[in-house]
């Protein structure tokens, strides 16, 4: 199934004949580099090895690591004074990597640990905004996203969701429902409406309703990330896939912690 989460549609594995696939147009399912017919004598296409799990894994600790790495560095370094100007570059430098990855197809080392980096800053600024107004809520926030992560990784190996071209639709549509309502909800919270619409003021339940959406809309991209690395695995997707892999998981391990951290600091107490 070609995948479709943003992350990696376009860029896939997709081997049906004269699909845009790794394999040659028009021969049906080949792995990558298997020699096309009717080539010159003598031309080899370029060696390149398939994916395994073992990168993906490998990749992924890389990119994830370099996010938690920035985004401790800015919980640290980055005065309070400072905190507003520096998250908006750096949101605007994130957007424009994570434009660039998506939408130009390309994911290679330099990019995707680029986009975990300035990912990291704006993650860290936020954990410590919030750390300062409720006080150990962000430690719980990591421990409630391991958590998500590893029972959401269940729920895919053992089959109880099953990844279909029709469940993969309705999680893109949700997703970007969720997005067009927080777009809208700051629009009018910046045209005078103090709490926006309602689905981020801690004092309606709306706001509740909001963020336990999106914390389930979060882990069914994670279903996603992980069909299309089995999938890429399984297809023999070159290697250099699994930075889009790495990248895909990423996205959505930060939505659910961000949305976590937001749902716990409903229930707690300002210091």
């Amino acid at each position: 199934m070609e995948s479709r989460n943003p992350a990696f549609r376009g860029n896939a594995f997709d081997q049906r004949a004269g699909g845009p696939g790794y394999g040659p147009p028009g021969h049906g399912a080949q792995p990558y580099g298997a020699p096309q017919y009717g080539a010159a004598p003598g031309y080899a296409p370029p060696a390149t090895r398939p994916m395994t799990m073992d990168d993906v894994v490998v990749r992924g600790f890389l990119t994830l690591a370099t996010l938690v790495i920035t985004a401790a560095l800015a919980w640290v370094l980055v005065p309070t004074e400072l905190a507003a100007p520096v998250l908006v570059l750096a949101l605007v430098a994130e957007i424009g990597i994570w434009a660039f990855i998506t939408f130009g197809r390309k994911a290679n080392a330099p990019l995707v640990l680029a986009f975990a980096g300035v990912y990291g800053v704006v993650v860290g600024i936020i954990s410590h905004a919030y750390n300062d107004l409720y006080h150990g809520v962000v430690f719980q926030a990591v421990i409630g996203t391991a958590l998500a992560f590893g029972a959401t990784l269940a729920v895919y190996a053992l089959r109880i969701v099953r990844v279909t071209p029709k469940f993969a639709k309705f999680v893109i549509a949700a997703g970007a429902a969720l997005i067009g309502l927080m777009i809208i909800n700051l629009v009018v919270h910046l045209f005078g409406g103090d709490q926006g619409i309602g689905i981020r003021d801690p004092g309606s339940p709306l706001a509740y309703i909001f963020s336990v959406v999106a914390i389930l809309v979060g882990c069914f991209f994670l279903l996603l990330d992980f069909d299309s690395i089995e999938q890429g695995v399984r297809r023999q997707a070159p290697e250099k896939f699994a930075w889009y892999c790495a990248f895909g998981l990423v996205l959505s391990l930060v939505w659910i912690y961000l949305e976590i951290l937001r749902l716990l600091s409903y229930f707690s107490g300002r210091d």
